[in-house]
């Protein structure tokens, strides 16, 4: 025989082996073998060469190989029985958490009226309940419950509103004719639209309103109320019907224009004292400062918008405020407050509706203008406030007959 198997001894004593008597791997064919492939008996020098002498013979060891220590590790009927004791004591503590989650704090007399469908304020539930309730607040775990609200007017479809000439809406909804209609458009805020409907009457013009001129400091009373409706819907999610007199209540205390009867000379005065409000002690909770940055964003992306869109967005305000008056003539106020909320909310109706069809008479050129002007008021403010975290408080002072903003030190 030509090929001699050497065994392990005699590699070690190889020294006292002559050249001739030593095997050339089978692989390389350049040094001398000293290993043997356990399946087809090939002769090779090192691990690459066991590689490369036959790929299928090596897959074929270690899969037989893997095949046995699983079969070694196949559980004995003592580690079976240790598993399903795990599992048992685990299934226990499954149930037991089970019946803890189970004991809800809330009676059976509040889950069955949530069952059926009722509606349930607080002052239905019983001390304990509104105390559980007044807990999960505090802790945000409601806040958890609640699904983010998209403004409308940061949808696509808010791009492609259309109004007819005389500003009405081009697509009038069904209303059903035993529903009692509350505003004088007819229409209410229906939530499966995407952005609100447009006016359901004919626009007049703004000379047939007034018989003075329309005032130059519109622009920045507009400014003033898209502020506020924007602070309104993001703090109750969008959703002002659920509360119209709360609604209207935060409106008129964020607006100096359709609350306190302001007149806003300029973007910044008029910003200033919006912002003064959302960060004041009643609404820091929102986010402060960085909130109010984020209503003069949504005050932009009003701007940008195409003239319908400011126009729904005021014929939406307009129908908060009817319904709330609607609603304060249901509720049981105190006379002297009620009547203050009255006078204020029709002083705000008439002033939305004037705004609303002046704004449907201005070209499309205007919006990107005051959008700029707010763009640079913000800048501004940013650039001032830094790290501050309240807003500059603005005064009017007179300068030769000319009113000016000055900060208040």
């Amino acid at each position: 025989m030509t090929d001699e198997i050497i065994t392990s001894e005699a590699v070690s004593s190889s020294s006292e082996l002559n050249s001739s008597s030593r095997i050339i791997c089978r692989v390389c064919q350049k040094q001398f073998s000293q290993y043997t492939c356990p399946r087809c008996n090939t002769r090779y020098c090192s691990l690459p060469c066991y590689k490369s002498h036959s790929l299928r013979c090596t897959e074929s060891f270690m899969r037989e190989n893997v095949m046995e220590e699983l079969q070694h590790l196949q559980p004995d009927d003592g580690s079976k029985q240790k598993m399903l004791d795990i599992l048992k004591r685990f299934h226990s503590e499954d149930e037991a958490d089970i019946m803890y989650e189970d004991d809800s704090p809330l009676s059976e007399e509040t889950i069955q009226k949530v069952l059926s469908g009722n509606q349930i304020n607080f002052e239905d539930l019983s001390a304990e309940e509104k105390k559980h309730f007044q807990r999960a607040v505090a802790s945000g775990e409601l806040s958890k419950l609640i699904k983010p609200w998209e403004p409308w007017w940061s949808k696509p479809s808010a791009k492609y509103i259309s109004l007819g000439q005389d500003g009405t809406q081009l697509v009038q909804p069904l209303v059903k004719e035993d529903t009692a209609v509350s505003s004088e458009d007819g229409i209410e805020s229906d939530p499966l639209h995407d952005v609100p409907l447009g006016p359901n009457s004919p626009l007049p013009s703004v000379n047939k309103l007034s018989a003075a001129g329309p005032s130059p400091l519109l622009a920045v009373h507009l400014v003033d109320i898209m502020y506020s409706y924007c602070f309104t819907l993001r703090l109750y999610n969008g959703d002002w019907q659920s509360d119209p007199i709360g609604s209207a209540t935060v409106l008129l205390s964020v607006s100096s224009v359709l609350g306190q009867g302001g007149q806003p000379e300029t973007v910044l005065e008029a910003l200033s004292h919006c912002m003064e409000q959302t960060c004041s002690p009643a609404f820091r909770h929102m986010g402060g400062l960085q909130f109010a940055l984020g209503l003069i964003n949504d005050t932009i992306t009003l701007l940008h918008l195409d003239t319908p869109a400011l126009v729904c967005m005021l014929c939406d305000l307009r129908r908060l405020i009817q319904h709330t008056e609607k609603d304060l003539k249901s509720e049981k106020f105190c006379k002297s407050k009620s009547s203050e909320i009255k006078t204020k909310l029709k002083s705000a109706e008439r002033k939305v509706y004037f705004i609303m069809c002046w704004v449907h008479e201005q070209p499309q050129e205007a919006w990107s203008s005051i959008a700029a002007i707010v763009e640079a008021e913000k800048s501004r403010l940013v650039e001032f406030v830094g790290s501050k975290t309240s807003v500059p408080k603005m005064k009017k002072v007179q300068n030769e007959g000319k009113p000016l903003i000055k900060e208040v030190e």
